[in-house]
């Protein structure tokens, strides 16, 4: 395929993990005045930019380690799954289901991987279904846990001084696991390997116009919708989510920020009622998670097939 098409593709998929995933980053503080949603996106784009300069084993598994797209029509093979994932996402989000683009692009290369006949890892994407499965809930008992420790500790000042140590934990982990997938987009859309600077920084600057664009939608959705949110509930979840987060990142497993940080809400909100949970709205969004990798790897197979056999 042609390289500015590629490059294009990547691009546009940066921008919408901006709109789907920023936000959702943004959400559980605005509530917080400690820090102003401008500061926080560039703290944003600052670790999308950084912290892959220092590790960047997640965008390796979404590279090479679900399925080899390197190799002979590894890249046609690349702009059917991010096609897939994308169109997958969108049409939830247009739903009022909004959803995880981690695994749709993980179902999606699987998919395609799979429908071009490309090698695929049965045991890297069953690792990577068991830890996306559990991060959600491992953030709502985190949150259960370090409730009731900030509920002693955190007031006034002192909350928000946990909020900022929250949002900083909460960006690293972001940087160093989730958001690391549209670096990977962009090493397979250019054939590349490592995390050099000025694509980091390419990434890292889309990620935010997008971020931007996307706030208002994440932010009700997560700090309104699935709970009646307190600030101590954000900088509950800020700390969960982004201590599980960073935890996935150490065995290279690539997990949903958004997911951890919705199932890290749940929990702070648990651990004082559970009638504090709207229910309804978090069973939409967890269908939604339930749909999106399957429905993505399914997609991209038969796209594959169909584009396989027309070329073939």
């Amino acid at each position: 395929m042609s390289l500015i098409a590629l490059t294009s593709l990547a691009g546009l998929f940066s921008v919408v993990t901006g709109m789907n995933d920023g936000g959702a980053l943004l959400a559980t503080g605005l509530k917080i005045p400690s820090i102003r949603p401008l500061t926080g996106l560039i703290a944003m784009m600052i670790a999308v930019a950084m912290v892959p300069l220092v590790t960047y084993q997640v965008a390796v598994t979404f590279t090479t380690r679900l399925a080899n797209m390197y190799g002979p029509g590894g890249q046609i093979a690349l702009a059917i799954a991010v096609l897939s994932a994308l169109a997958v996402v969108i049409t939830l989000s247009n739903r009022g289901r909004p959803t995880s683009l981690t695994l749709a692009i993980v179902g999606a290369l699987t998919g395609a991987g799979l429908g071009w006949g490309l090698p695929v890892s049965g045991g890297a994407v069953l690792l990577v279904l068991v830890v996306a499965l559990a991060a959600p809930f491992v953030g709502g008992l985190l949150a259960i846990t370090m409730s009731s420790l900030l509920t002693r500790l955190a007031h006034g000042r002192t909350l928000r001084q946990w909020h900022r140590a929250g949002f900083a934990l909460q960006c690293l982990a972001y940087a160093a696991n989730d958001g690391q997938k549209m670096l990977a987009i962009f090493m397979l859309a250019l054939g590349f390997h490592g995390a050099p600077l000025p694509v980091c920084l390419i990434v890292a600057v889309l990620f935010g116009a997008g971020a931007l664009y996307g706030l208002p939608r994440a932010g009700r959705t997560l700090s309104r919708e699935i709970i009646a949110s307190r600030p101590l509930h954000g900088v509950t979840a800020e700390l969960a989510s982004g201590t599980a987060v960073i935890g996935c990142a150490a065995i290279g497993a690539p997990v949903s920020m958004t997911q951890t940080i919705a199932g890290a809400l749940i929990g702070s909100a648990v651990a004082e009622s559970v009638g504090r949970v709207r229910w309804h709205a978090a069973t939409k969004i967890i269908l939604a998670w339930t749909l999106t990798l399957p429905v993505s790897g399914l997609l991209a197979a038969a796209m594959a097939l169909i584009v396989r056999g027309v070329v073939a």
